[in-house]
């Protein structure tokens, strides 16, 4: 069964359906083929329960909470701030696009939405000021994962939805190795601009004073980040009201800055249907596909492939780790989650894994197939920002960056409680 589904999933996905109708094709392959049962009969009660989950509010006010604040122009004054804060290192303006996607992402939720913004802001510098366009844009792809593993993602709220695990707790796992990636990434765009500093365009330094003032446009994000995150941590919001006080920020940030109107909020509404029905489409397809593998004993019958491997705690992690490079190739990030969480996440957490530290570990996991081809999303995004060039050179830029994402998966492995120092303090 494990083979014809894998086979299944795979061609379906070659032959371009939607991923949502991908799920449901297979869920009524499963109860045809595989169960005595007639589980169809259940799919009317599994759609609606699966929709009607509170839970699943946060996304549609995370999406348009993104929205406004790229269709309102705040994210091209944060990236113009952090412009004068970092463009001193080696790297320049790199550095920049790794900071925006980094602040963006306190706010934003999507990485799709990240590395778009930043892109659209970013890539008319690239040319003028002679940045090298492989690592000018592998840093914007990259520094985009950021969007789904830095607090609110939507990401987790799926991850913590499919495994009944505590947002509030996903949220804080995210934040340490989600700074430690921006660390990260910055550090080897300044090792390769110090090593070959014509990569790196002109590093510029501007007056103190201009610095300061500067620091006035990080403010409405830092304060919007603190109003999402602190309403939920200090017990006065969940994260779908505190998703709905951010969407109120929001707003009340375009006012102010006098790029609140119609149009925008039209825009922003439509752009938020579109992306949350896409969402939801492939979360109740992979709901129902749930209910007919567990109904079918799929759980049963990898547990026994797993146990006949004889495979150690750590090594069934070593291999869980290298299905998902290996699918991340393949399969859209959203759709790889929603697909493998009901499968793999029980065998580990048999093991005496923490369900928070393995989400996080699938995050950077997930965050590595959004830069990896030949479904890499990030970079088609960055790519159509830059209309020209070839997408090979996206692809070399985001190869230093895919290093990071290796080594932090095996720091979470060697430290976990990079991911649970956070929780367990606040639990």
């Amino acid at each position: 069964m494990i083979w014809s589904i894998t086979t299944g999933l795979l061609l379906c996905l070659g032959l371009s359906i939607p991923v949502g109708i991908v799920l449901f094709l297979l869920g009524f392959g499963i109860d045809q083929f595989f169960t005595p049962f007639p589980l169809v009969r259940g799919l009317g009660n599994m759609v609606w329960s699966t929709s009607n989950n509170p839970t699943l509010i946060a996304i549609p006010f995370f999406v348009l909470l993104g929205e406004i604040l790229v269709r309102s122009g705040i994210a091209t004054r944060t990236y113009a701030a952090l412009d004068r804060w970092v463009s001193w290192l080696p790297g320049g303006l790199v550095h920049a696009n790794i900071a925006t996607a980094t602040m963006f992402s306190a706010t934003s939720g999507s990485s799709v939405a990240t590395a778009a913004t930043v892109a659209t802001v970013a890539m008319p510098q690239a040319e003028k000021l002679g940045y090298d366009p492989r690592l000018f844009s592998g840093a914007i792809a990259a520094g985009g994962t950021l969007g789904i593993m830095i607090p609110p993602s939507i990401n987790l709220i799926v991850y913590g939805f499919l495994t009944q695990s505590s947002i509030p707790q996903l949220f804080l796992a995210g934040l340490i190795p989600g700074l430690l990636l921006a660390v990260g990434f910055m550090a080897v765009t300044a090792l390769i601009c110090w090593l070959r500093p014509g990569l790196g365009g002109v590093r510029r330094v501007f007056p103190f004073a201009e610095m300061l003032r500067a620091l006035i446009q990080l403010v409405p994000i830092i304060l919007l980040f603190g109003v999402i995150i602190g309403t939920i941590y200090r017990g006065w919001a969940t994260p779908t009201e505190a998703a709905s006080v951010g969407v109120f920020g929001a707003l009340v940030i375009a006012a102010l800055f006098g790029r609140l109107n119609l149009e925008i909020i039209r825009d922003s509404v439509l752009g938020t249907t579109k992306i949350t029905a896409m969402i939801m489409l492939v979360v109740i397809g992979a709901s129902f596909l749930n209910f007919t593998l567990a109904s079918a004993g799929l759980g049963a019958e990898l547990k026994t492939l797993l146990d006949g491997l004889g495979l150690s705690a750590m090594g069934l992690i070593l291999v869980v780790v290298a299905i998902y490079i290996v699918l991340g190739f393949f399969i859209e990030t959203l759709s790889l989650m929603v697909v493998t969480i009901p499968i793999i996440v029980p065998l580990v957490v048999a093991q005496g894994f923490d369900p928070i530290w393995f989400g996080i570990l699938m995050i950077v996991l997930i965050e590595m197939a959004l830069i990896t081809p030949p479904v890499g999303l990030n970079l088609y995004v960055v790519q159509g920002a830059r209309r020209s060039g070839h997408m090979g050179e996206v692809m070399v830029g985001v190869i230093p960056y895919v290093v990071v994402m290796l080594a932090m998966v095996g720091l979470l492995i060697a430290f976990p409680q990079l991911a649970l120092m956070l929780p367990q303090t606040l639990r």
